[in-house]
Order: structure tokens, then sequence, then C-alpha cells
């Protein structure tokens, strides 16, 4: 009866208002409409699209992803060649901004944990965990730490880059701009066209150190062998000496007491023998020292050619190493927070758990001027050649100088820029900041800083770099290296009270439970009954 009477009096007051009324109410719902869309449309920018540069492209210097935007960018040496979408970490597990670099690749990635987390076209920049790939993209932050690109933008991408291509997370948008500067890299001509015959000659001079150290260390045992077997006889002649001495002395008393002819004539023939046998015991002691005084200068000189000979591996290895680099891009790392300058370049030597050793044999103090005052985070990249030897970029992802003022506070080391300015080429890079070097950076990556005003919960949750004494090999590429296990809690890997039970080590009374795998995330959480993937 009330919904009757409602519509009744509804319809009557529309026949009192006429068609104007109603026209005008049409085009007030129209307006409001209207207002509502525009308002959506600014309050949600439009989603980024696959793009490709229209133009041949070269060989990816670098890679930008913009968690604002959500977006990836790739560059070579004239600008960018490939633009995609990405779903960069959720609230909770936010991908960490900052500076990286590829460290492994692989076409079919599953997690090493449990096998169940497949992570195609993986491209990795941390050894934790954080990583491109592709994936499920929502159009909004929806991964747990990494980035996800498209399946077949990811799969493009993957037979284009390779192991040390810079990439740069930023939280805003962010693009390299041409920069030129009188602090940056300028090589030499000659140096660089040298190079090559230079390594080629230093490693031919190391492998013949090589061949002759091993050659001296054969020879050390032979010679402290005879030795030892010259001295175990001199102490048998020496104790025969002796003893012929005796008889000679105790002949001699014997001859000095005898009172009679008879006597006399034995005393003296015994004398006699005993003076011979003492004079050859005596003579064969005398030879048989001389002869281990020889031994023993000949096993002592063995031992010092062996030694000058290691000695000789290990400087025209590290000679041959240094000549090696210098055909490689290198990377400069200046850190306000350390004030240290650290420098990494990839020796391509792989390393049997995944991924290529980086040396990094120098690492220094660096002066940097009004050193309390921040200097923001600039990576400055050697794009490609020109007239005055190369031209550089620089992307800027923290507040701080600008780049040249960054640059200008800066006093590298002039023993450091003689060793790698020379021969610097396109890819080389300086990366200015105020966070320390991650510690995610090790033997195995070229450098890894995150921005401490950023959130990081992709990266603080992911599993630790487990720790690896590396010592410092013939070869000398790089030095002795500690990673130790990394907890934000300070608690030690791998101990089941600290939240991180490893496979084998679960807390007492724990029964193993079956998991489920976030899609690109290392860690797993029991599945319980009426579970589902989580929210992507």
């Amino acid at each position: 009866m009330i919904n009757r009477l409602t519509t009744a009096q509804s319809t009557a007051a529309t026949r009192r208002w006429g068609p104007r009324a109603v026209v005008t109410l049409a085009a007030m719902a129209a307006t409001v409409a209207l207002t509502t869309g525009a308002m959506a449309k600014q309050a949600r920018p439009a989603a980024p699209t696959e793009a490709t540069a229209p133009r041949e492209a070269g060989e990816p210097i670098m890679a930008i992803v913009s968690i604002k935007s959500q977006k990836v960018t790739f560059y070579d040496a004239d600008g960018w060649i490939f633009r995609a979408p990405v779903s960069t970490g959720t609230t909770g597990r936010e991908t960490p901004a900052g500076v990286f670099a590829l460290l492994e690749k692989d076409p079919d990635h599953h997690s090493s944990l449990y096998d169940d987390a497949w992570m195609p076209n993986m491209q990795r920049i941390t050894w934790n965990g954080i990583a491109l790939h592709g994936g499920p993209l929502p159009g909004y932050a929806a991964s747990h730490g990494c980035v996800r690109m498209p399946y077949e933008f990811a799969e493009k991408m993957f037979d284009k880059t390779r192991i040390g291509m810079r990439v740069i997370i930023s939280p805003d948008d962010a693009a390299p701009a041409d920069f030129s500067h009188p602090a940056l890299f300028v090589p030499n001509a000659q140096a660089i066209a040298a190079a090559p015959a230079r390594a080629e000659a230093a490693t031919r001079e190391a492998e013949t150190a090589a061949t002759a150290a091993d050659e001296a260390k054969k020879a050390v045992a032979p010679a402290a062998r005879e030795s030892a077997a010259q001295n175990a006889s001199l102490r048998k002649l020496e104790l025969l000496n002796i003893r012929a001495q005796a008889e000679l002395a105790y002949a001699g008393k014997v001859l000095a007491t005898a009172k009679t002819d008879e006597t006399k004539a034995k005393a003296e023939d015994l004398k006699q023998k005993a003076d011979l046998k003492a004079a050859d015991a005596q003579a064969q002691f005398d030879t048989a020292k001389a002869d281990a005084k020889t031994k023993l200068e000949a096993a002592a000189g063995a031992k010092d050619a062996a030694k000058a000979a290691a000695t000789k591996k290990t400087d025209t290895a590290k000679a041959a190493t240094e000549a090696k680099l210098a055909l490689e891009p290198v990377s400069v790392y200046i850190s306000r927070a350390t004030q240290k300058l650290y420098v990494r370049r990839n020796t391509h030597k792989a390393w049997s758990d995944g991924g290529e050793v980086f040396d990094s044999s120098i690492e220094v103090p660096v002066t940097i001027r009004d050193s309390d005052r921040p200097i923001g985070t600039h990576i400055f990249t050697a794009m490609a050649k020109n007239d005055t030897g190369l031209r550089w970029s620089v992307v800027t992802i923290d507040e701080g100088d600008n780049a040249k003022d960054a640059l200008d506070r800066i006093t590298i080391p002039q023993d450091v820029l003689d060793r790698i300015a020379p021969t610097a080429a396109v890819r080389s890079s300086i990366v200015i900041s105020d966070e320390p070097l991650s510690k995610e950076t090790n033997y195995r990556t070229e450098f890894v800083a995150v921005l401490s005003n950023q959130p990081q919960g992709g990266f603080i949750t992911r599993k630790p770099t487990a720790p690896i004494a590396v010592a410092n090999g013939d070869t000398g590429f790089f030095g002795s290296f500690f990673q130790r296990s990394w907890d934000p809690q300070g608690n030690p890997q791998g101990n089941p009270q600290a939240g991180n039970p490893q496979p084998g080590n679960l807390p007492p009374g724990t029964t193993r439970q079956r998991v489920q795998r976030y899609p690109d995330s290392q860690y797993a959480r029991p599945v319980q009954q009426g579970w589902g993937w989580p929210s992507q």
C-alpha cells in the first residue's frame, strides 16, 4: 500500500513539473556523470602500455623501473628502445628503490626452496630473490618484491640483455639526460688501442710464470729429501769419526805407558792402525760435511727459487687480470655514508652456484666536501663514444644536490683515476649516493644499494644471501671476502627462533607442512583448508 502511494505521488509530481523539469533533471544527471568520469580520469592516470621505439634498437645499456608509474623502460646508447607496464611489490613487500645490475639469467626459473614458483625469463638483481621476470599484471603493484613484466615482453628482453646491465628502480619517473663534467672519465685512445695486446702479453707472461712456479715447487721436495738423507749420513760418519779419534787417543796412552819392548811394539802397532782409521774417518766426515752443506744450500736455493717463482706467478697473474679488466667497463660507487670509493668490474668467471664473479680489488677512502650534507643518488653512465672520448648521461633518483654539484664535491684519488680512466669504455659508470652499499653486495654482484628513505618490504622479507667465505686465489682477481648472513632482527640465518627455518632445520616438534608459493618470492606459507593464492 505504501509503495503504491509513493509511486502515485511521484507520478503526480512529475506531471505537475512538466516536460521542462524532466529535461532539467536529465541534464543535471548527465553533468554529474560527466564530472564524476572526469574526476576518475584525473585520479587514475592512464596505464602504461607496451611500446617499441620507431628505430632499430641497439643493445640495452640500462633499464629504469618507475614504481610510481608501474612501468619499465630499456635504453640503448641513443635513448629509449622498449617500454612496458610492470607490477612491483605491494604494501608490506615493496620493491626496493635503488641501484642494481643483472646478476644471473634463467629462462625457466623455479624457486630453489620448494621448486613450485615459476618465474619465466628471470633476470636476477639481488641474490636474496629480487628479479625481473614474466608474470601476471593486474594493473597495479601486486608482486611480493619482484618486478613482473608482460610474459612476451620478458621473453623478448631476456635475449637482449647481458650480465652486469644496470637496473635502476626509481620511486618516481626518471630518465637518462645527457651530461658532461670534467670529473667524468676521459679514456686515452692509445691506451685503449694497446689494451688487447697488453692483455694478451700479460696472459702469456702469467702462464709462463705459472709453469715456472710449478716446476720450481716440484724441485723443492727432492732437494729437501737429498739434504735430509745427507744430514743423516753425516751424523753416522760423525759418530764413527768420534769413535776413531777416541781409539787413537787410547792407543797413544797405551804406548806411553808401555814398559817392555814387546809391549811397546804391540802398542805401536795398535796406534798405527788407530791413526789410519781415525784419518780415514776424519776424511769421510769432512767430505760428507762439505756435501751436506752443498745439498743444504741447494735445498734452500730451491725453496727460495720456488718462493720467488710463486711471487712472480702471483704478480704476473694480477697484472694479467688487471690487463683483462681494462677491456671491461668499469663501475665506481662513491658513498657519502662510508666516505669510500668502490670499484667493480666483471671477470666473467662463472661461479658454481650461479652468476659471475666481480672484481672488487679497489676500495679506498674518498674525499667528499661538506660530508655532513646530503648529496643525493646520481647514476652517471657512459652511453657511447664521441670525439672527446665518451658521451655520458645521468639519472637522479633521490633528492640532494643536483648532478653537477654532487660531482663537484667529490675528489677521486689520482692513483685510482690512473688505473681505470685511461681505458674506460662504454657502459662504464659512476654512482654517487648518500647510501652505503647494501649487505647484498658481494663477490657475485656489481653494486647493490637501496634508498633508505623508501619502503623495502620486498627486500627485507627475502631470504638472505648465504654466508660464503671466498679465499684469495692465485689468479688474484678478487680478494678475501666474507658475506655475512643478514637478518633485519640480527638473528642468524637458519636459526629456527629467528622466524627463518631452513629445510631440514625446523624447530623441535614442528612437522613439515605442505606449502604454497608466492609466485615471485622464495618464501612459503602453510596451506590451510580453504586458502587460495595470495591476492595478485
